[in-house]
């Protein structure tokens, strides 16, 4: 009812919190929004995905993907809800500024419009209180209609936009999908740990 009262209401983005109702004080995922400057080429963008995701590999963390509908992706962590707002955004904070360090000339974790020409912002800002992010499957108020659409990582392609998947195709997609990329997605266990932060030299 709420979806359909939404659609009567000619809502056509809907962003969602990183928390469910019922524990609005304990987030239950931490995402990354890698935000391009226009100048940065689309394969640049999913390297920098699949850099990110090696990063969180490495800190014995899951992720997802997500087109946005905009420009960039999202990768997703699902996390137990296990810690506050301010621990989800710190940590997701020092992943940004860890690949910053570690690759300066390509990313950046400033939002300052000046400061990121040619490179990609890696947006953690959505792990704050109150901070929302386009909802997977909600169409976008851009030309064109594009979806935000959940991929499997092996997906990601130089052919593949960001804005590929509009209201015109999203249903071909899915009716061509043998299984949903993120099958997993609410069965993934995992929470930040003292040793994550640890090394990530917070």
């Amino acid at each position: 009812p709420a979806l359909i009262g939404v659609v009567q209401m000619g809502v056509l983005e809907l962003h969602t919190w990183g928390a469910k109702r019922d524990q609005l004080e304990r987030p239950d995922r931490m995402i990354l929004d890698l935000d391009p400057d226009p100048e940065v080429d689309w394969p640049l963008v999913i390297e920098g995905a699949h850099l990110l995701r090696t990063l969180l590999e490495e800190l014995d963390l899951i992720s997802f993907v997500k087109t946005t509908g905009g420009k960039g992706l999202h990768v997703v962590v699902p996390l137990q809800r296990a810690h506050t707002w301010d621990e989800v955004k710190t940590f997701s904070k020092a992943v940004a500024d860890h690949l910053m360090r570690a690759i300066p000339d390509r990313f950046l974790a400033n939002m300052s419009k000046h400061k990121r020409k040619g490179k990609i912002f890696v947006d953690y800002l959505r792990n704050g209180r109150g901070a929302t992010a386009v909802a997977a499957y909600s169409t976008r108020a851009r030309a064109g209609a594009p979806v935000s659409v959940p991929l499997a990582w092996d997906e990601l392609s130089a052919e593949l936009r960001s804005d590929q998947f509009t209201v015109d195709n999203v249903g071909e997609r899915l009716e061509r999908l043998r299984q949903d990329p993120w099958k997993t997605y609410f069965t993934t266990k995992q929470r930040i740990t003292k040793n994550m932060v640890r090394r990530l030299s917070l």
